[in-house]
């Protein structure tokens, strides 16, 4: 079986499954081929070290090798899947399936987006300011498929105290100080979902939206995602990228897929594959996105980015979704005092961390210098820092 992304005629789960096992085989085998995996490893200056920083700049993705240790790992997996459990029943309800009020109803962003088993939410649609251009398959799901499954969860540093813990862990704020810079500042955050059998694809996408045909245009401007992972990453469930086409500027997605005959089966495409507490870098101008999970394994991927500090100071935002409204946007352009009030999410989750490990040296984030008492972790900075601090998410 061919597998053409928009057809008319979908494939069943397993026919899907079936049809994509060469594909994700020779993915594998290039994936291995290419030098983008391995520990975090720092210079004598502290930044990440430069065999990484080539590596990464030549693809546009790292796999980083046992980032999160067994421990975290679990209390992760915790503490996202009790937010998957208070997720409402479906996508018009205020309870979840065990009859309690579903979290978030008093959030200021709604958590939880829900999508059709299996389906595109995004492809082929003017959603996300358009960015992605073709829609990927959509097989047909088993007879017993839920009618609606939560996809993505947003606000996790509200939600999961283990994920906001996550947010200040030195070694990833200590890379995204080395790409970005000292003065970095953060995108936002989001947890993908996807269950065996069940979960739905991203269509090939490039991220960035904003600065495309800005003078000071380089391959680093739009920033990047980290996506930590809470299972094994499979070439079936997982991320996949194409190398290298974060240096290119914007890439005719549709063409591409045209020129393979309508297939969304891109040769040149890599999936990233990780075990249980590695964490990819992706640069978000390089083409990547996922199928449909027809596997049975699962994928959580805690996923949250930073830019640098000029690419969103002065800019106005372009991209985020709210209340499931996929591409709204701010009315107003970034500026220092917003730009402030988000980054403060990543001083108070340095001092959460360094309550729950004393043990560990603390990361030093320069924007925050001198102002460590006024951000602690406790009930003051939760009310005034951590509630709803993605509304002020800096999205370009």
């Amino acid at each position: 079986m061919t597998i053409q992304s928009g057809t008319a005629t979908a494939p069943t789960r397993a026919e899907h499954a079936l049809a994509m096992a060469d594909y994700l085989a020779d993915g594998e085998r290039r994936a291995r081929e290419i030098d983008n995996r391995g520990p975090v490893r720092f210079g004598p200056d502290g930044r990440l070290h430069d065999e990484i920083l080539d590596a990464y700049w030549e693809y546009g993705c790292y796999v980083f090798e046992g980032v999160i240790g067994p421990a975290e790992i679990d209390d992760l997996r915790a503490g996202v899947g009790e937010m998957i459990e208070r997720a409402p029943v479906d996508r018009s309800a205020d309870v979840d399936a065990r009859g309690r009020r579903a979290l978030g109803r008093d959030y200021g962003v709604e958590p939880y987006l829900f999508i059709k088993p299996l389906s595109d939410p995004w492809g082929g649609t003017d959603a996300l300011a358009g960015r992605h251009p073709t829609q990927m398959t959509q097989p047909t799901p088993d007879a017993d498929a839920p009618g609606d499954v939560v996809y993505l969860m947003f606000g996790m540093c509200q939600a999961v105290p283990a994920a906001l813990r996550l947010y200040g862990h030195p070694d990833l704020l200590a890379i995204a100080a080395s790409v970005n810079g000292p003065d970095f500042v953060p995108y936002n955050d989001a947890i993908f979902v996807k269950q065996p059998g069940l979960g739905g694809s991203v269509a090939w996408h490039q991220d960035g939206v904003t600065h495309w045909d800005s003078p000071d245009w380089d391959e680093g401007i739009h920033g990047f995602n980290f996506q930590v992972q809470l299972y094994p990453t499979t070439a079936a469930n997982g991320l996949w990228v194409v190398p290298g086409t974060h240096k290119v500027g914007r890439v005719d997605i549709k063409a591409r897929v045209a020129d393979n005959g309508g297939s969304d089966l891109l040769p040149d495409a890599v999936p990233l594959l990780c075990q249980p507490g590695d964490v990819t870098m992706t640069n978000r101008q390089v083409v990547h996105g996922s199928y449909a999970n027809t596997s049975p394994d699962p994928r959580i991927s805690v996923t949250f980015g930073f830019h640098r500090r000029s690419s969103v100071l002065g800019v106005q935002g372009r991209l985020t979704v709210k209340d499931g409204d996929a591409g709204w946007a701010p009315a107003a352009a970034y500026d220092e005092q917003r730009i402030f009030d988000r980054s403060a999410v990543i001083a108070v989750a340095i001092d959460a961390r360094r309550q729950s490990y004393p043990e560990e040296a603390p990361y030093h984030y320069q924007p925050f210098a001198g102002l460590e008492d006024d951000f602690r972790f406790g009930p003051d900075t939760i009310e005034q820092v951590i509630r709803d601090y993605n509304l002020n998410d800096l999205a370009i």
